[in-house]
Order: C-alpha cells, then structure tokens, then sequence
C-alpha cells in the first residue's frame, strides 16, 4: 500500500471558506479596556453584564492571542458562506483552534479586505458596494474570557455606495484611515470622526495596496497605470514618485525601520525572472537594492513590525521569510497552502507570521530566534576548531596514538 498522507500539523487549519484577509487582533488592549470599564462599573457598584447575562469574574488578561479571517463564496450559489471569522493561536503548542471561536456572516456579501483598528475599537470591512464597521464584544466562557465580533450601528456614510476597496490600512495610531478603490478613487480620513484629509478620484486605474509611515506622516500607495507615490499626508500632496524600471510590475508596498531606527520603504515587483523586493531611501527616495527573492510571483507580502523581517508569498501557495539585513531568506514553508496565498501578516511583537489562502487554509509559522539559534551554531564551530587544534598537537607530541 502506498504511503498515506502526513497529517496536517495543529499550526494549519481549513476553516471552510476562502479568505482573503487576515489580521492579528490587539486582544490584550481589548481586554484591558473590559477590565477598565468592570473596575469602573464596580466602584459605582454595578456589576458589568454580558450579552448573555453573565458577569465577567474571570481574568481578562487571559494568555491568548487571537486572529481574524474574512473571506467567503461571494454573491454566488456555491453553497460557500461569506463570513468574518475570529481563532485563537496557542504559542505553547504552536497549535491554532481546530474550529473558528467566533463567525459572523455577510449575507451575500463578500468581506474582501479588512483593517482591524490597532487600539482594539474594532475592524473594518469592505464589502463588494461598501465598509462596515465591526466592534468586539468581551464574553465569560466557562472561566475564561472570550472575544466575539458583532455588527455595529455605526454608519460609515462616506463610505457608503462607494464600490469595492482593495486597499485598507489605519496609520500605528489609529488616528488616520486610507481606503483605496477598485476604480482607482483614493480616500483618506480622520478617524473617528470621518473628516477628509484627502480625496483623488483619479490616482491610479485601480489601487492595489496602501502603508502608513511608521510616524503617520506619510502614506504610500500603489496601483495600476502609475508609480508608486509617496503622500504627505498632513500636506495631502504628492512628495515622490517612484518610477519602475524596464519591464517592472509594482505588487505590495510597506514602511519600516532600520537596526539604527531609520525609515525605509519596500515594494515587491515582478519581472520575468521571478518576484524580487526592492528597498527605497525615504530621504532620497532613490532605489538602495532589488534582490530576487523567488521565481514565482508573488502575492502576499508584509514587514514585521520590529524590521527585521520581510515575508513574500507565491502563488505557487509558498512562504518565503527574509532577514532584512542581509536579504537572505532565513525560512521557507514549501506547500504551505494548496492554493495561491491570499495574506500575510506577522504579530504584533514578531513572533509569528500567519498566512491564508483560498484554499480555506489558515497557517501560523512562530518566528525562532535567530540571535539564539546563530549565536549556537558560532559557538559549535569554534568548538570544532578548537577540538580539531587539540587533537593536532596531542598527535604531534605523541599523547595519543594515530587516528
């Protein structure tokens, strides 16, 4: 008989529907404001209730971490629902929740890409027509609590009627939103009251991906039919572009730090020999590298929020983490999906790196250390030399006899 199939690992999870967007969600934050609000409630003597009756008693600083997933069948008779659906990552056994902890669905519309908010108010949406807006809710469950997503009331009216975003993203503070549209409109608010900071109705054909400067300073996008443009955003102008060269293809853009706490800019870009990653002085904005990176194009990418790493996924449904230093690639997880990978995202502290595809499949790989795990393998070699200097002089003053 031939050999069966190895079981998946408990990082690797089918949660039954496609996906197409993914995010760590801050839970700690989330929490912290439950308790807040509890001690608050119980010095006016009030007990804080939950949606099911209860009463949180139990630590709301509970040890999970937990990610958000939304995708689905689309408007479709497929049978597949449209869902936004919450797991939780467990780092002691490097397992992921074998079923969803919370899902709430769209009806027949599709949640396409989302951005959560990095203060925990709650995750936005963008639906095939619009963006909603999503709020957590904090549950007791049998001792422990719980996180749940639910509809909220609020009404993003500018962003209503507005037709499909590709493009999400909240600046660090939370403070700025910048959606980017299927029809190439650029839009960027204040949050949370909605005033606009910037509108372009012509920025690109379509925008493809949108980053906010580590500061909030300045806005980077990227699209079809135009460079990659760097946006002050305070000014709400454009400060550079940046020109592709020869047969360049555009995919992902992303902020992040240097070892000595300077900005830097990368983009992906795809010729015909495969994807590469291009890093960009953000004083200058002149090129400072383009290092290929895989044969296959790329479709995923995102910087971990410390710098040190970059990931790129293919559609061939590999995943590929970089050192950001040197540009090698430090890990790669062959076959990590069966499909193209639809996202990536690291954690909030670089410890792990999720990824998704439309092959229902969602994939946690924990970051090792790398400072541990070279700093070993330089004490092995010296080791080795030293061992192999020893031997050397033993046998040469006739301590022991030949080997």
């Amino acid at each position: 008989m031939g050999k069966g199939r190895d079981p998946d690992p408990p990082c690797f999870r089918k949660y039954g529907l496609p996906f197409y967007s993914a995010s760590w969600v801050p839970s700690k934050k989330i929490f912290a404001q439950k308790l807040k609000q509890k001690q608050e409630s119980q010095k006016e003597g009030e007990e804080v209730a939950t949606d099911d009756g209860s009463t949180l008693t139990s630590d709301t600083k509970a040890n999970r971490s937990y990610l958000a997933f939304a995708g689905g069948g689309g408007e479709g008779r497929s049978g597949i629902p449209n869902a936004i659906l919450l797991a939780d990552f467990d780092f002691s056994s490097n397992s992921l929740s074998e079923q969803p902890v919370a899902k709430l669905g769209t009806q027949a519309d599709l949640p396409y890409r989302m951005a959560v908010h990095p203060g925990g108010e709650g995750l936005i949406c963008s639906l095939p027509k619009s963006c909603r807006w999503f709020k957590w809710d904090v549950l007791e469950d049998e001792g422990t609590c719980k996180l749940d997503l639910i509809s909220s009331e609020k009404v993003l009216t500018q962003l209503e009627d507005i037709g499909q975003q590709l493009a999400l993203t909240f600046n660090s503070e939370g403070s700025v939103l910048a959606v980017g549209g299927e029809d190439g409109y650029l839009r960027v608010f204040k949050w949370p009251s909605m005033e606009v900071i910037l509108e372009k109705d012509d920025a690109y054909s379509s925008v493809k991906d949108l980053d906010f400067s580590s500061d909030g300073k300045l806005l980077v996008s990227l699209g079809n039919g135009g460079p990659c443009r760097v946006w002050d955003v305070t000014l709400s102008t454009v400060i550079a572009s940046l020109p592709k060269e020869s047969d360049e293809v555009f995919g992902f853009c992303r902020f992040s730090q240097t070892s000595d706490n300077k900005q830097i800019l990368y983009t992906t870009a795809m010729r015909d020999r495969g994807g590469s990653i291009v890093s960009w002085n953000t004083s200058s904005w002149r090129r400072v590298r383009s290092k290929q990176i895989v044969r296959d194009p790329i479709c995923a990418f995102d910087v971990s929020a410390d710098g040190r790493l970059l990931a790129v996924g293919t559609v061939q449904g590999d995943v590929f983490i970089i050192n950001s230093l040197n540009m090698k690639v430090q890990t790669v997880v062959r076959k990590a999906h069966l499909g193209l990978v639809t996202r990536l995202t690291f954690s909030e502290h670089s410890r792990a790196l999720a990824s998704t595809s439309m092959d229902s499949s969602v994939r946690v790989t924990v970051i090792g250390d790398q400072k541990r795990e070279s700093g070993g393998s330089v004490w092995i070699i010296i080791f080795v030399v030293l061992f192999a200097i020893l031997v050397y002089f033993l046998k040469t003053y006739g301590a022991i006899p030949h080997l």
